[in-house]
């Protein structure tokens, strides 16, 4: 059974979601303020976790900050794009506007515990992509592809928030380790490479430029 912790101050919110996700098979946990939550989840370790941002105590912005390792859909009545933007670049796994249709945001539940078990065993697919992590193997439609060290390193990131737009200073950042001669004036040339190498297996574009933030993984 997955287990799941809603974070939100909002008592009649969080006892709809309890009642909602126990009706779906899940457990849960419950915390009510950012210093409760980072306290639960030093003790638990859920396989999801719903955040509101609106807090007392710490905000959910920083509770996000502590959280490695567990898929985060955050829930907040903030609609603005530039915060939405700003908090999946931070590590949220989707972001999920307030007031929400409780099928919508059950399907976004089951995609992100699907893909955070991709990555557990390594393999990350999207829309005909297919990247074993571990063997540094990359198909795509069927049709097997040589990367090089950076290559895989930026598309392991890109496949690992499939459709959002990932900004340059993020790529480079999340890289280095792997690959720390990659430089920002060397960067677009290998994602250039890797849309070639991509376009040549399977006929489709997958990664597009993003004006003034960097680059996304579409549906090719």
């Amino acid at each position: 059974m997955k287990t799941i912790a809603i974070i939100d101050d909002d008592i009649y919110i969080g006892d709809m979601l309890e009642d909602l996700l126990h009706r779906e098979g899940y457990a849960t946990l419950r915390a009510y303020s950012g210093t409760e939550a980072l306290y639960l989840l030093e003790n638990h370790r859920p396989d999801l976790v719903l955040l509101d941002l609106m807090l007392p105590g710490l905000s959910g912005e920083e509770v996000l900050s502590h959280i490695e390792g567990v898929p985060v859909l955050v829930l907040s009545a903030k609609a603005d794009v530039a915060g939405k933007v700003r908090l999946l670049l931070d590590g949220a796994a989707d972001y999920i506007t307030k007031p929400f249709d409780p099928n919508e945001l059950l399907a976004r539940i089951v995609v992100a515990l699907r893909k955070s078990a991709g990555e557990k065993t390594g393999i990350l697919e999207h829309d005909g992509l297919r990247l074993d992590t571990n063997s540094h193997e990359l198909s795509a439609q069927g049709a097997p592809v040589k990367l090089t060290k950076t290559e895989f390193a930026i598309l392991k990131l890109l496949l690992q928030n499939p459709e959002k737009a990932i900004a340059k200073s993020v790529l480079l950042e999340r890289i280095a380790l792997d690959t720390p001669d990659c430089t920002e004036s060397s960067l677009k040339q290998h994602v250039s490479n890797l849309r070639k190498k991509l376009r040549e297996a399977s006929g489709r574009n997958y990664i597009e430029a993003v004006w003034g933030i960097g680059f996304r993984l579409g549906e090719g």
